[in-house]
């Protein structure tokens, strides 16, 4: 597969300029999207004795909050269809102040819910698609590396939140952090007002224009009316009019395509997403515990999660520089591939480390598997759909992995207590990684086999085309040669010396 030309969007990305900015809002937004669920995990303590709850229901904060973090995918792909990235991810950020801030006020673990996991976990969905919609629209040649930068906002949020975190808790109590938290995600709102949009969106002048044109063709219902209108303005009023005729349901299908899910290689990338994400959360949850497990102190199974966010941190760019190379770029699903089976060949490696140094070394392959599998999470699918249908692909594959992020982590939860023992669920997760690794890398190469060959069909047709209107215009040059001579007459030979002879004879009587 040769490297992807957006040539859908309407316009050449600049690859460049003021995208820089928008990757770094970006890295932003997506930074809260996925390090703050992990980083309220600080506060779990405290609120479990204040709301006189079970470690399993307080737990259910972040599981709820991720959920809606990723079902809110179609929701927030309808919304970017329909306003662009910029307003969507102010009015994300909005959400997600005022569910902190409304958190402080919470008397039960319902409230707690609501406020934290539904409000602020939509805030933080509104956020994630936009961010890496965006950048598809910014950047085409360098995009791995623009993606790469930006998704490497999450490890840099993470080792800033979790040690922000408990100096809040420290000083302030959970609720006084709430607020401070709230007030924080308000940058959110700042990250989106960088997101300037780019693309072909009608002006206020073309817009001006075209209900000139509707009022004109009201007033003067006649040929000539139409004739004083702008050849592009007519096609502009056309196209209004045939949006009014569509029915709801392709309106819908406008702002969230389904006929991806006819699409070859969408459907290889959902399933194997899917399949991922059953093992690719659960070994961060359980690490440290692990750790403490095998007798290791709560400070040192800590920096455990520090090592892995310090290599993640670092991966994710040079993943993204390595994905954007001309050796790997047109092959980029075979990366990708790698990268997953590489994450879970850690994993089923891991309960091999029985001791402090093998769980360093553990965290170091684990931070760099998660790293690169994350920066080409989303270049992977807009490398497969392309960037004008991406914003529809990522809503829903974001609502299917939500399933399958929710469960991933209390199947490990339940082998751990059945079998009282971490290995089979880091087993479990290794297995499941590198199965989803072995599907897409088959079922990839299937796919370049067979865009190969509709390519090679695609050419031959064209070629047979050509072939044929050649010919076809040959025949009618033929035709109309013919149809002249009918028309002229016979052509008059010309006279021989012996018909020449004959005619002087003739004349030669005529004068006698």
């Amino acid at each position: 597969m040769s490297l992807p030309a957006n040539t859908d969007l309407g316009y050449t990305p600049p690859d460049g300029g003021w995208g820089w900015a928008v990757v770094f809002g970006a890295s932003i937004s997506v930074g809260f999207a996925y390090a703050f669920p992990k980083a309220f995990t600080v506060y779990f303590k405290e609120l479990r004795m204040d709301f006189n709850v079970s470690y399993s229901q307080i737990a259910w904060v972040t599981s709820i909050m991720c959920a809606t973090t990723y079902g809110g995918g179609p929701i927030s792909s309808i919304l970017v269809n329909r306003f662009g990235s910029r307003p969507v991810v102010i009015f994300g950020g909005l959400l997600c102040g005022i569910g902190m801030i409304s958190a402080a006020f919470c008397t039960s673990i319902l409230q707690l819910y609501i406020c934290v996991g539904v409000i602020s976990g939509f805030g933080l969905a509104l956020n994630l698609q936009p961010s890496v919609i965006i950048i598809g629209k910014y950047f085409l040649k360098r995009r791995p590396i623009a993606n790469g930068l930006a998704m490497a906002g999450s490890p840099v949020m993470l080792s800033t939140l979790a040690p922000l975190n408990q100096f809040l808790f420290d000083n302030f109590g959970w609720r006084g952090s709430f607020f401070i938290l709230g007030a924080i995600l308000l940058n959110c709102c700042v990250a989106g007002a960088l997101f300037r949009p780019i693309g072909m969106a009608a002006d206020p002048v073309q817009k001006q224009t075209i209900k000139q044109a509707e009022k004109t063709v009201k007033e003067q219902p006649n040929n000539s009316s139409i004739e004083m209108v702008p050849p592009k303005t007519v096609s502009l009023l056309s196209g209004t009019e045939d949006e009014e005729d569509k029915d709801c349901c392709e309106k819908f299908n406008k702002y969230l395509d389904f006929s991806l899910f006819k699409h070859r290689g969408f459907l290889i990338y959902l399933i194997g997403n899917v399949l991922m994400f059953l093992g690719f959360f659960a070994p961060i949850v359980f690490l440290a515990p692990y750790a403490k497990h095998l007798g290791i102190d709560e400070y040192s199974a800590a920096f455990l999660l520090s090592i892995l966010a310090i290599v993640d941190m670092i991966a994710r760019p040079i993943t993204g520089i390595i994905a954007n190379s001309k050796w790997v770029r047109p092959k980029i699903q075979y990366f990708f591939s790698f990268s997953i089976a590489f994450n879970g060949a850690c994993h089923l490696l891991c309960p091999l480390a029985t001791g402090y140094t093998g769980l360093v070394i553990y965290s170091v392959f684990f931070g760099l598997g998660f790293g690169m599998v994350c920066a080409m999470l989303f270049e992977t699918l807009m490398d497969l759909v392309g960037a004008a249908r991406f914003t529809s692909a990522v809503g829903l594959v974001t609502i299917a992995e939500c399933c399958t992020i929710l469960l991933g982590p209390p199947i490990g939860g339940t082998l751990i207590d059945t079998f009282g023992d971490y290995k089979y669920m880091f087993i479990k997760c290794g297995a499941v990684m590198v199965l989803a690794g072995t599907f897409l890398f088959i079922m990839n190469y299937y796919n370049y086999r067979m865009l190969a060959k509709e390519e090679r069909e695609r050419k031959a047709t064209e070629e047979t085309m050509k072939d044929n209107k050649h010919i076809r215009t040959e025949t009618e040059d033929g035709n109309i040669w013919a149809k002249e001579k009918m028309q002229d007459g016979p052509e008059v030979e010309p006279l021989t010396d012996e018909k020449e002879g004959l005619k002087k004879e003739v004349n030669g009587k005529s004068e006698v």
